[in-house]
């Protein structure tokens, strides 16, 4: 499975609200198969600019990183779902690179006699 990255904005709430718009953002993704790795607050603050979304204008905003593992068609579903969330201003999917790991198969011992020789003529 791929990995992504959601960056996400929720409205400015009390904790407990803002603890439960989480849990159910979480809960939509490991039922669309995703396995979560990290969650990651990065604080409440001001929005570059005001964002209007639901009939309202924000100001400020919680912002969220989540980390995790997931088919390739949770993007478009995630992001029907969150943009239906009241409480979500701002989803973003990030796909992470996937990084090619190349085995070591060790030290190759060189026949130094050849090297010399080869020099030499």
């Amino acid at each position: 499975m791929p990995r992504y990255e959601l960056a996400l904005i929720l409205k400015a709430m009390q904790r407990p609200e803002m603890a439960s718009a989480l849990k159910r953002t979480i809960e939509a993704l490991m039922e669309r198969g995703a396995v979560v790795r990290n969650l990651e607050n990065l604080g409440e603050r001001s929005l570059p600019y005001r964002i209007s979304k639901h009939n309202q204008d924000h100001r400020r905003g919680g912002y969220f990183l989540v980390d995790f593992d997931g088919p390739p068609t949770i993007v478009s579903t995630m992001m029907d779902h969150l943009g239906r969330d009241v409480d979500v201003i701002r989803p973003t999917f990030i796909k992470h690179p996937v990084s090619k790991t190349e085995e070591c198969s060790g030290i190759i011992p060189v026949n130094y006699e050849d090297r010399l020789y080869n020099k030499k003529k």
